[in-house]
């Protein structure tokens, strides 16, 4: 309610400062007339502008026909057209561009406007300066602070939605930063989950073996069970945790998986399901962090579940060698006897792709590179992990080597980044409308909303600066050569008092020649048209003075068969 207080106090302030200068440009025309009615030439206009400027807000077109109204009022006048209201008519028309977004109706004010300006002088019969002043300056006065209100209302327009964009941007860099908080903790949960419900396996595990003890009372024997019990509810509870705080369905990063579960344990349930798989481990087993012991554990489950689903007939080689600084994983499954294709490993195990990147991506997080493809002897999915989880691998360095299914391009499932890794697109994270938004942006690429208005907006601005420059050309081209015309022949026809003077009647033309200018009046009043003249003889006029926008007396020259009869001065004022 403040707010629009203070903008309607603003507004009004501006209105009055608006009247204020208008009021006073009047005045100054009612003074410079002299001789000029004070209710028709003062207080009526005054009153008008008080009613048009604050009409300028909600009906800015009504505003400019008002203040045209007083324009016409001088068209009127027997003693010239122009008056003072030529500059609050530009005034209102530079605010009808500001104030309305479309061309379509106040072009058709303006239209209205001139039309009204040359049906009054056809009804009054004007006198060409009148015409003049009609065809050119009153329409000046209409079109050109119309286009200037335009290319202004497109500028401020123009700032406006750039400081949108730029709030916009600054609200996206928020969002990353929280979206980032909410990945980290998501990482931070999932080594919980990695580590802490490993520790929490082994003390139940622990638990357990206490309650096989035969020095223990059957009250001890019952509080560990309740112990176990409790612990075993807490790696639940650590579970459900980090499966809240992972990312999205459609992102596997191995949440769920048995903390307390080995390799070996997996292999050898594989092994008793009736799976053809043989494993063998190589090197001294280092010690390993709990997340490289995870990763190992998701390469084989994930490439032990696709070659049963994918080719159930074939043998599976499992051999994981530790080196010095890193661990080796390869799974194979072998050509079937018959000689088909080898389905395995790399085939997606839940049908639109999401184990495969999910472990690529989690591969990738602990500082590894994952390959898998058709190699000698079968299909081969071979894992390289640090035996340490390096600091530098959790920003999201892509691993090398591609990741392609068997029979299908890269990026089936996610785009492919130039080394060949599988990536995927961030649903999070919005496209940069700067970078969208450039001229070098590839083809087809989608334009955010923020740069499509943008590029909207300084279109708009280009075309109304065009507009504002090419229109003042176009109007000179057609109005320009009819003024400049005009001011010849007006200028031309002038006959000075001093050589008027000189004229005696009786004398032939031949005679007068040097004192006459080069052509006469083409454009005399209708009074002086019918004024009474000498039988038979042919009246030409002449202007007394040079000026353009005011009426002058017309000197008349009578003739007959060569010779100047009478002379005779037609009042500028009408009888």
């Amino acid at each position: 309610m403040l707010n629009t207080r203070t903008t309607s106090a603003r507004s009004a302030r501006g209105d009055a400062a608006l009247w204020t200068v208008l009021a006073a440009a009047t005045g100054y025309g009612f003074w410079d007339a002299g001789s000029a009615s004070l209710t028709l030439d003062l207080v009526l206009p005054l009153a008008v502008l008080a009613v048009a400027v604050p009409w300028s807000r909600r009906r800015p077109g009504a505003a400019v026909v008002l203040v045209n109204g007083l324009c016409v009022m001088g068209l009127a006048d027997a003693s010239t057209p122009g008056n003072a209201h030529v500059l609050s008519l530009a005034a209102l028309s530079c605010l009808l561009g500001a104030r309305v977004a479309e061309a379509r109706r106040p072009l058709l004010v303006l239209a209205g406007c001139a039309a009204v300006d040359l049906a009054t002088c056809a009804v009054l019969r004007a006198q060409p300066v009148w015409w003049f002043y009609a065809l050119t300056v009153l329409p000046a006065a209409l079109l050109l602070p119309w286009l200037a209100g335009r290319h202004w209302r497109g500028r401020r327009q123009l700032v406006r939605e750039g400081w949108r964009l730029a709030r916009g941007l600054e609200e996206r860099q928020h969002l990353v930063a929280e979206r980032a908080r909410l990945t980290e903790r998501a990482e931070i949960a999932a080594d919980m989950h990695d580590s802490l419900g490993h520790a929490l396996s082994l003390v139940a595990l622990r638990a357990g073996a206490l309650e096989l003890s035969p020095d223990l009372t059957d009250r001890d024997r019952a509080d560990l069970a309740d112990l176990r019990g409790t612990i075993a509810d807490a790696v639940e509870q650590v579970r459900e945790t980090v499966a809240v705080l992972q990312d999205p369905p459609g992102r596997d990063t191995g949440a769920g998986l048995p903390v307390n579960d080995t390799v070996e344990d997996l292999l050898s349930r594989a092994a008793a399901s009736g799976v053809p798989v043989r494993w063998e481990r190589c090197g001294a087993s280092p010690p390993l962090s709990c997340l490289v012991e995870r990763g190992m554990y998701r390469v084989v489950q994930e490439a032990l579940t696709n070659a049963t689903k994918h080719a159930p007939d074939c043998s599976i080689s499992v051999r994981i060698t530790h080196e010095p600084d890193r661990t080796r994983v390869s799974v194979v499954n072998t050509v079937p006897s018959a000689g088909g294709p080898a389905h395995a490993g790399a085939g997606p195990a839940s049908g639109v792709g999401r184990g495969l990147i999910g472990l690529q991506e989690r591969v990738t997080v602990l500082g590894g590179s994952l390959r898998t493809g058709p190699g000698s002897g079968g299909f081969h999915v071979t894992a390289v992990l640090p035996h340490r989880a390096t600091t530098a691998a959790r920003t999201g360095t892509p691993a090398p080597g591609p990741v392609t299914a068997p029979g299908r391009p890269a990026g089936i499932h996610g785009a492919a980044s130039p080394t060949g890794t599988a990536r995927r697109p961030d649903p999070g994270m919005a496209p940069d409308p700067i970078r969208a938004g450039d001229p070098d942006t590839a083809p087809g690429e989608v334009l955010p909303e923020s740069a499509e208005r943008l590029a909207s907006v300084r279109s708009d601005a280009r075309r109304r600066s065009a507009l504002a420059f090419v229109a003042p050309v176009v109007a000179a081209v057609f109005f320009v050569p009819s003024a400049v015309y005009l001011a010849w022949q007006l200028t031309t026809s002038v006959l000075p008092p001093s050589r008027y003077d000189e004229l005696t009647p009786g004398v032939p033309r031949t005679e007068l020649a040097l004192l006459l200018p080069a052509r006469a009046y083409p454009y005399p009043p209708d009074h002086a048209r019918s004024a009474p003249r000498p039988p038979g003889a042919r009246c030409e006029f002449y202007r007394s003075g040079r000026d353009l926008l005011d009426e002058v007396d017309l000197y008349r020259l009578c003739w007959s068969g060569g010779t100047l009869l009478t002379k005779d001065t037609v009042p500028a004022g009408r009888p």
